[in-house]
């Protein structure tokens, strides 16, 4: 039986490829079919539902295929590639930036991808909601809205696994009927940090400090239900150089601290010889502290809370040159290539969404040396090929695994103008 004979009940069709997702893709008729956990190569049998099919049964494995180390695998929609052996994941992730650049027609040195090792996640965004079956903690299903309470994560550490049962007790009584309830975990040298919002429209304050204060009999640190922060024995902090890095509740956090100390050395790197520095979207400072080592640096983002933060950690660190914060709404108001141009070396780490307007003054700027640090290939790409057009030369490209098992990869692209 051929794929063009597929129709809505389980029939088997080859993998012929993979989509931006991970997920594998099936010709059937003249349309592809995306069927998640299938691997090129493999025959499946799937129940189609337009274009999307389920698989039922794997006929005819891939030699690629690795045994998934998670038992929520199957249902869970927070890890989609724990079925890709080593070598085929890493081509994936990096085959995604170089396809995306090859697209904008740049071609550039593409390194092999950083992994973040399983289970060193420090921090992990779970979804809570009661239903009458009770509470349900734990990560979208693939594909769907509905909550997969999870027993274990193989990707988080195991200061936050060994949370998940106290998690369920402080959520109970917040979680609501419709909706989601988000609760933010992470895990700090000195501590964990929890950060929920989305809580009931019934809970009482009364229960939100009931739950903050069995939060803290639990072993969390700080408790903050949106920007109120309830119960706090110490606030979390981070090492990053001779400083500390103290987000606020809910702040910007790079999720593994390997892979921030990695991107952060890529960045350190190539601006070592600028003695000034701007970093936009600096969020709490997780690169400008480090960059105040050896630069004096113009820190601009949109989030009083976190420039806050970023200006007391500043304060406290010794030995650094001078750190300057702005408040500026970067997408909207972006700062001019005029000011940009009287520095020696620019960070950029925008958005998901991207930053059109700011990146058009990045490159009419002619800083000597850029590094930016991407969250999407895509976009990644077309900010690339602006900047390439006024006559920077993209040097590597370093790809970071930040989010182990997902189809998610962020970049580090290193940029230079004039001889």
């Amino acid at each position: 039986m051929t794929n063009s004979d597929a129709r809505n009940t389980g029939v088997p069709v080859t993998i012929e490829r993979l989509g931006s997702k991970g997920d594998g893709q099936a010709r059937v008729g003249e349309n592809w079919v995306s069927v998640p956990l299938a691997l090129p190569g493999e025959e499946v049998r799937i129940e189609r539902d337009g274009e999307s099919g389920k698989v039922l049964e794997v006929l005819r494995a891939s030699p690629d295929r690795a045994e998934a180390p998670c038992r929520h695998f199957d249902t869970c929609g927070a890890c989609c590639l724990q079925h890709f052996s080593g070598s085929t994941y890493r081509h994936f992730k990096r085959d995604m930036i170089v396809q995306a650049l090859k697209a904008q027609g740049l071609e550039t040195q593409v390194e092999d991808p950083w992994l973040t090792p399983p289970g060193s996640r420090r921090r992990i965004r779970l979804a809570a909601q009661m239903s009458k079956e009770g509470l349900h903690l734990g990560y979208d299903a693939r594909r769907s809205d509905r909550i997969v309470d999870i027993e274990e994560c193989a990707v988080a550490s195991p200061e936050i696994v060994r949370k998940l049962g106290a998690l369920r007790e402080i959520a109970a009584p917040l979680a609501p009927l419709k909706g989601e309830m988000s609760l933010i975990v992470t895990a700090a040298p000195n501590g964990l940090d929890l950060h929920m919002t989305g809580v009931a429209t019934f809970a009482a304050p009364h229960d939100l400090k009931m739950a903050a204060a069995k939060a803290l009999a639990a072993g969390f640190i700080r408790v903050s239900i949106g920007h109120d922060v309830p119960l706090s024995q110490e606030e979390p902090a981070f090492q990053v150089g001779t400083a500390f890095l103290r987000p606020p509740p809910g702040g910007e956090l790079i999720a593994s601290a390997e892979a921030e100390t990695f991107m952060a050395s890529l960045v350190r790197q190539h601006l070592k010889f600028a003695i000034d520095v701007v970093n936009l979207f600096s969020g709490s400072g997780a690169f400008a502290l480090r960059l105040a080592e050896e630069a004096r640096v113009l820190a601009v983002d949109s989030d009083a809370y976190e420039l806050n933060a970023l200006e007391d950690s500043a304060a406290d660190a010794p030995g650094l040159k001078p750190v300057t914060v702005e408040m500026r709404d970067l997408l909207r108001d972006p700062v001019p290539a005029a000011t940009l141009s009287k520095f020696g070396g620019l960070l950029i780490d925008p958005p998901l969404s991207g930053a059109r307007l700011q990146m058009a003054e990045v490159a009419m700027s002619g800083v000597r040396r850029v590094a930016y640090v991407s969250r999407d290939p895509v976009q990644l790409a077309r900010d690339m090929r602006t900047l390439a057009d006024a006559g920077y030369r993209l040097n590597q490209v370093y790809p970071v695994d930040v989010l182990r098992w997902s189809s998610h990869v962020e970049s580090v692209a290193l940029l230079e103008r004039g001889g």
